[in-house]
């Protein structure tokens, strides 16, 4: 399997090349030349499967014979040794629960199996040491972190925005040491974002060091957030009606991947893109113009993007086609008052405590409109207890700390302060 840049200026490469350099050199992102379709027998009998067979099969032709079949399985197995539950809310609607990972975050799959792809690639080719650059708006930044801990010939340098993460997601990302370097960045997750993709441009950089992403920019995090589709298609019970998928959105990673399992054959009627005030993607729904603008600081922060990296393979697969997008994408917005309100609600009327992602979530889900004839389901990326601070006054109840969190909260921070590109280039030329 090739991949090629959405800029179309650079030359295709193969999966192990795309996931080590992570952006194209015309600073295109990498998207497969090629996407074939699952057979009609595999949905038929999708329950007999367990997940990592599920996984294999839908991962294996992006793969194709760069990492060999036992290596893959193991990959796999070791990426996704936990639950992704589907639960239902109310009638027709139900939440795809993906914060059973170990750092409580839908990015835990990505994460988990990008580390040990890159860590297979290093280790057969015996490549100088990589530098993975990445930046946050949350929970990438703990799931990179926990996933990459340790992996040989790897060091993590990531980049979050000051004062915009919750204190879980900060201490997730700021305590682990080793080969995990923190840095706290005065200004917006755009600014962060910005900063890693200059670096890919330096030729300063670029000519001492070998750089890559962990962002959902590169292709080894972004394609297997396909998996748990196809884990929640598996798990309903009534697969006669239409399903509805709403995907909190931010930088657009996760509902590309749930577009592409759609391009592989999983029948959905509907995505729905559902975000909070940072309204760039509903914008261009009802207008045709993409307008990036700088991001707002809202209560739902892994969603603060003013400008979606994704969202250009989106419109990939649609071959840029507004009317075929339109009819397979919605994509709505919605306030930090009316996230709370729907917070309360779930908690108060069906006994389910939220998170303020997976909130927005439902609100896309009841905008949309789900009847008796479809099954809608909106994906809880990540745990409550990752934003206590906003959780707990609206339900006005405690949440209890999973072990996972309990592990970390009481840790010393240590963080790296900039401010500019020129401060992070000169930490990577030394470090």
């Amino acid at each position: 399997m090739n991949f090629y840049s959405l800029n179309k200026k650079a030359p295709d490469v193969s999966f192990k090349d795309a996931v080590i350099k992570g952006l194209a050199p015309d600073r295109g992102l990498y998207f497969p030349k090629s996407i074939k379709p699952l057979t009609k027998g595999f949905f038929k009998n999708i329950e007999y499967f367990s997940n990592e067979e599920i996984a294999y099969e839908v991962i294996k032709q992006f793969v194709a014979d760069e990492i060999p079949e036992r290596i893959l399985k193991e990959i796999i197995k070791e990426t996704i040794n936990f639950d992704f539950p589907v639960v239902a809310v109310e009638d027709n609607i139900a939440t795809l629960e993906l914060f059973h990972g170990p750092t409580m975050a839908f990015k835990d799959v990505g994460a988990r199996f990008m580390a040990r792809c890159l860590g297979y690639f290093n280790q057969i080719n015996n490549t100088a040491k990589v530098t993975v650059l990445v930046a946050t708006s949350g929970d990438t930044g703990g799931a990179v972190a926990s996933g990459f801990l340790g992996v040989e010939g790897v060091d993590v340098v990531i980049l979050y925005p000051s004062g915009k993460v919750s204190e879980v997601q900060e201490k997730q990302l700021t305590t682990l040491g080793k080969n995990i370097t923190a840095i706290e960045v005065n200004g917006t997750f755009d600014d962060c974002q910005t900063m890693v993709k200059n670096a890919f441009l330096d030729t300063d950089l670029l000519g001492s060091k070998n750089l890559t992403s962990a962002n959902s920019i590169n292709v080894a995090r972004w394609l297997p957030q396909m998996f748990y589709f196809f884990f929640a298609y598996k798990q309903l019970k009534n697969k006669h009606k239409q399903i509805v998928f709403s995907v909190p959105s931010g930088n657009f990673g996760n509902i590309c991947a749930g577009l592409m399992a759609q391009q592989l054959g999983l029948p959905v009627k509907q995505f729905i893109a559902s975000t909070n005030i940072n309204d760039i993607i509903p914008n261009y729904m009802n207008t045709g113009v993409y307008q990036p603008k700088p991001s707002k600081q809202t209560i739902s922060n892994a969603m603060d993007v003013g400008d979606p990296s994704n969202f250009v393979r989106i419109l990939e697969i649609f071959k840029n086609n507004s009317s075929k997008l339109k009819d397979t994408l919605s994509s709505y917005s919605f306030t930090d008052n009316e996230t709370k309100e729907v917070m309360k609600f779930l908690y108060e009327k069906c006994n389910y405590i939220t998170d303020p992602h997976g909130a927005v979530g439902y609100l896309g889900l009841k905008k949309y409109g789900i009847d008796k004839e479809t099954q809608g389901i909106f994906l809880e990326t990540a745990h409550p207890v990752k934003f206590l601070d906003v959780v707990s006054p609206i339900i006005t109840k405690q949440i209890e700390l999973p072990k996972q969190i309990l592990k970390v909260i009481h840790k010393e921070k240590r963080a790296i302060n900039i401010s500019t590109y020129e401060e992070l280039k000169a930490y990577v030329l030394k470090s």
